[in-house]
Formats: structure tokens, sequence, C-alpha cells
């Protein structure tokens, strides 16, 4: 019995795995779309998204009635709830790859970026992708080390998040009001999508050792 246990544990993270590189790739599609005012980039992420819902609530399913046939205890309750929470922050981070391409949709077919704040955006698409692969990799390996490690890109993500905000207050700024409300919600739609990365990645150390600090 305990064997089935582990082999659907088992499956519950790969699922959670393959759902949050989904995420990454969503996001990654978004930016594009962002950056290049590509519709058919943005479309794609749109339409993909209810597959993505529907994903969500079926592996939410398993994951209860992993808890109500299995009674679970100590680090197996553990890894359990902690998929719960990830497959709600997982979602989110679709979600905010979903916002991304939605504003891409909603301007095109003119962009919704001035050109000059461009780069720090193309930096923080990057990030935020390379965030969601690496919070693959732990959800697979659970890896309390390499978990740890999420927060170093999230810094770079708020240093990105806070200079872009420091471009929108400079007297130097010369776009229009609705431009300057898109980049801050977009550039907020990118933090958080790296926050939900981390968390993530904070209950995979959770997970192993039962804190939230790494060994």
């Amino acid at each position: 019995m305990r064997t089935a246990f582990h082999h659907q544990l088992e499956a519950l993270s790969h699922n959670i795995a393959d759902m949050c590189d989904l995420s990454g790739t969503a996001m990654a599609q978004a930016t594009e779309a962002l950056l290049d005012a590509d519709l058919v980039r943005a479309e794609t992420v749109i339409s993909a998204h209810p597959d993505f819902v529907a994903r969500v609530a079926q592996t939410e399913t398993d994951a209860y009635n992993l808890l109500l046939l299995q009674a679970p205890v100590a680090t197996d309750l553990r890894a359990i709830l902690g998929s719960l929470q990830n497959v709600a922050d997982i979602y989110r981070m679709a979600a905010l790859a979903l916002h991304v391409a939605d504003t891409a949709r909603l301007r095109h077919p003119a962009g919704a970026l001035p050109d000059d704040i461009k780069p720090c955006f193309v930096e923080m698409g990057r990030i935020a992708v390379d965030l969601s692969r690496s919070a693959t990799k732990v959800v697979l390996s659970g890896n309390p080390e390499q978990a740890a490690e999420l927060a170093d890109d999230d810094d770079a993500m708020d240093e990105l998040h806070r200079l872009v905000f420091t471009i929108l207050m400079d007297r130097q700024w010369s776009h229009t009001v609705a431009a300057a409300v898109d980049v801050t919600l977009l550039s907020r739609y990118y933090e958080r999508f790296a926050d939900h990365a981390v968390m993530v990645g904070q209950r995979v150390i959770f997970q192993a050792n039962g804190s939230h600090r790494a060994p």
C-alpha cells in the first residue's frame, strides 16, 4: 500500500513540475508577444490557459484524494500539503503570464511598451522564465540547496522592478499616462511571477527538512 502511495506522490510531483514548466513557457511566449506586438503569440498563451486551469483542478483533486485515502503523516503529509500550495502558486504564475499576453493583445497593433523601456522587460522576461525552469528542477529533485538559490534571481527581478519605477518617476518620462499605467502593471506581473516561483522553492526546502531555511 505504501509503495503505491509513494508512486502516486511521485506522479503528483512530476505533474506539478510539468505545470511549472508550462507556466514558464507561457511567460516566454507572452514576453515575446509583448516585446514584438505579436498578436498570434499572445493568442497562443490566451487560448492555452483554459486547459491549464483544468489541469490545475485535476491536480488539486489528485492531491486531496491522497490526503483522504492515504492518511499521510510527517514528511509525506508535508509533501502533499506543500504540493497543494505549489499548485496554487503555479496557477498564479500562469495567470500572470496570461495578464502579460492580454496586455499585448489589448494594445495591438501598437506596442504596450515604449522602446526605451523594452530592455528592462527583456531582462525581466528572461529572469522570470529562468526562475520557472529552476523551480521545475527543484520540484523534481527535492534539493533544498538548489531551491534556496532561487532567491538570488528574485533579488535581480526586484532590482529591475525598482528601476522601472525610477524611470517612470523621472522628469524625462515623455510617454502617455496610459503607457505609464501599462508599464507599472506589467512590471508588477513579472515581479509577482518571480515571487511565486521562489515560494515553490521555499516549500521544497520545507518538505525536505521541516524548516524554510536551507541546511
